[in-house]
């Protein structure tokens, strides 16, 4: 799945995409996706926010 188009993506579906990916690829570690996909941490952030998600670093996802 690329997240190139996040932006116009359901923040739900999109939370969901991403809490998957950080799981089962990057051991949780946000910098290390956004970098994978070349997309901006703060935009996917705010967009998450948006929605009533915050990243928690300790548990490594969105919630």
């Amino acid at each position: 799945m690329n997240l190139a188009n996040f932006e116009t993506m359901d923040p739900i579906m999109l939370m969901s995409i991403v809490n998957m990916k950080l799981r089962d690829d990057f051991d949780g570690d946000l910098n290390k996706l956004t970098a994978f996909f070349d997309i901006s941490k703060q935009a996917l952030e705010k967009k998450l926010a948006e929605a009533g998600f915050e990243f928690l670093a300790d548990a490594g996802q969105f919630r």
